[in-house]
């Protein structure tokens, strides 16, 4: 991810952030508990809404990013420890979290059915996954330009997809949803879900 990009990202998110999305980060992540991972932390805006985990680890892979969030690491009220990591190859072992948390990460894991995969194997069966993300939409119209406007897009938001499916690759891959919201028509997802493994 580009020094550029990591510079501007929360300036150009400000006005969402300010208004429905620190809301929504808020009820996702007061369900995060135990020992909690976080997927692509950025710049670190979820680390003051910890509160009931016991301690999070936060992968983001890149360098830039992970600069942007030191001052939010000041900020945390739990232990938080940075490791500079992607989320297609998590450097954990099996059944190690009771939590997993990405929020606005999908879109841009150049791997996300491999990144999946890493996610249900570090987490703990049973253990929860807690999504925010921005997903293809269901109106025929309106993913027909997501798709169209994508190769763009990537390049101006560093690899950032318009149409990713990540609701199809949570239920392929025996995840269980409790419970999703969406926002802003279904552009938007809110997802709390059950890590199933199977025996």
């Amino acid at each position: 991810m580009s020094r550029l990009f990591a510079k501007w990202y929360d300036f150009f998110m400000n006005p969402l952030e300010k208004k429905k999305f620190k809301r929504i980060r808020k009820e996702l992540i007061s369900k995060a508990s135990g020992n909690v991972l976080e997927l692509g932390s950025g710049t670190g805006i979820n680390f003051p809404l910890y509160e009931a985990a016991e301690k999070v680890t936060a992968i983001e892979p890149s360098q830039h990013m992970i600069a942007r969030s030191l001052s939010k690491l000041k900020k945390s009220f739990v232990p938080i420890e940075m490791v500079q990591a992607s989320a297609e190859e998590l450097p954990f072992a099996a059944n190690t979290f009771d939590t997993v948390v990405a929020t606005l990460v999908f879109c841009t894991i150049p791997n996300p059915e491999k990144a999946i995969l890493e996610m249900k194997r570090v987490c703990k069966s049973e253990g929860k996954i807690l999504l925010f993300e921005h997903v293809k939409m269901e109106n025929r119209f309106l993913s027909t330009l997501q798709d169209w406007l994508t190769p763009v897009w990537k390049k101006i938001c560093d690899g950032c997809c318009l149409n990713r499916d990540t609701i199809n690759l949570l239920k392929v891959h025996d995840i269980t949803i409790l419970k999703m919201q969406k926002y802003y028509s279904d552009l938007f997802i809110f997802v709390e879900s059950v890590n199933k493994k199977k025996v």
